[in-house]
């Protein structure tokens, strides 16, 4: 039992280390794309010195990043509320199912006792 523990917190403790892997991976491709398009844009304006130029580049790479997040947030939270509506009819859908198994052995058992009582007569 306890090795099952082990290989179980093992298992939960990779599952964590790819899940951030992979939000780190997906991190560095926003960014890298987001610095594709900051030096596109850059590439269109010839006449900016070098420091303006960076600047163009940093605010655009900032601007990407927080659109990015923001359009993260608005999903994260359509998919917690899709989740918590299925979670709650679920749970509805068990506890009708629960009730009718209850009122099934309740009608069943007293069937029982009463077939008991008048063969005991």
């Amino acid at each position: 039992m306890i090795n099952g523990r082990r290989s179980r917190a093992h298992a939960d403790e990779g599952l964590a280390l790819v899940g951030e892997a992979e939000g780190y991976l997906k991190a560095r491709t926003h960014y890298l794309e987001a610095r594709r398009e900051a030096e596109t844009l850059r590439s269109a304006m010839p006449w900016l010195t070098t420091a303006q130029a960076q600047e163009v580049t940093h605010h655009y790479i900032q601007q990407r990043l927080r659109h990015t997040r923001l359009t993260l947030v608005c999903h994260i939270d359509e998919l917690r509320e899709q989740y918590e509506t299925r979670y709650r009819q679920l749970r509805r859908d068990l506890l009708r199912t629960h009730a009718a198994v209850a009122c099934v052995v309740v009608v069943g058992s007293a069937g029982i006792n009463a077939a008991v009582c008048l063969l005991g007569r």
